[in-house]
């Protein structure tokens, strides 16, 4: 959503939300895939003026699922967890001074150290960082603002983290999902719960944690479209290329693809 629907800064261009409800007024299924949390994805769905049956959050280890019937109109249909005590206490041996945040399947996020402000979803409680060992995770966060990207990256890699997915932000922010889960693996979920086919898949963005979601798509005779700000391995692995978020870039594939 970030860098895609949105502009880094939390703009919603009105040339995009017009473009993606006029995809869904086709009759097609249009949906996010996020790194987002939960509670931090349904907002901008309601921006959007859009109801997807489906939504993948936190990097594929949470599949919503709409549901009238439901408190909140959503259910979690799939979630995907992980124990994040070796991976804490590996990163926490190699990042002296980094922040780390625990997300639980209902959302929560347990933190240690500094966030920037909305950085983390609503439902947020400070605890000491042995308090974030025990409990299932969908997702472990980790941030080192005083590591340049490359620098983190370089660390990263030497860690040798094992029986995890891991991918490196923009700044030195580091998503950590159960292994094997992506946003590739989410939507291949959701693919098989609508019976869409294989290549008439499409999915836009912009991040590393997009690269997965991006061979996927391909994979299948799909389309992947990569952002115009997306890094060079991400670009790598698209089958087209678009214009920047704020050249509203979503807007222009979804114009070029799905002629009316």
């Amino acid at each position: 959503m970030d860098g895609t629907v949105l502009t880094e800064d939390g703009r919603l261009h009105s040339r995009v939300a017009s473009e993606i409800r006029r995809v869904r007024d086709l009759g097609h299924e249009v949906m996010p895939s996020t790194g987002r949390s939960v509670s931090m994805t349904m907002p901008v769905i309601d921006r959007l003026g859009i109801a997807p049956s489906y939504a993948v959050c936190a990097n594929g280890a949470i599949v919503m699922r709409r549901d009238k019937e439901a408190p909140v109109g959503w259910v979690r249909d799939r979630v995907e967890t992980f124990d994040p005590r070796q991976v804490l206490t590996t990163i926490h041996e190699h990042l002296e001074g980094a922040s780390y945040a625990v997300e639980d399947e209902e959302g929560l996020f347990r933190f240690t150290g500094q966030f920037p402000e909305g950085a983390l979803a609503a439902g947020r409680l400070q605890v000491e960082f042995e308090d974030l060992l025990d409990a299932p995770a969908t997702r472990v966060v980790v941030l080192s603002p005083d590591h340049a990207v490359e620098d983190f990256l370089a660390v990263v890699e030497r860690m040798g983290l094992h029986k995890v997915s891991y991918y490196v932000g923009w700044t030195a922010w580091l998503d950590i999902a159960p292994d094997g889960v992506n946003k590739g693996t989410g939507m291949e979920y959701v693919r098989q719960q609508l019976g869409i086919a294989r290549e008439h898949v499409m999915v836009i963005g912009d991040g590393r944690n997009d690269i997965d979601m991006f061979e996927w798509a391909a994979s299948g005779g799909g389309v992947a479209v990569a952002m115009g700000q997306a890094p060079d391995e991400v670009r790598a692995v698209s089958t087209d290329v678009t214009g920047t978020d704020h050249e509203q870039g979503v807007a222009t594939a979804l114009a070029r693809y799905f002629q009316a």
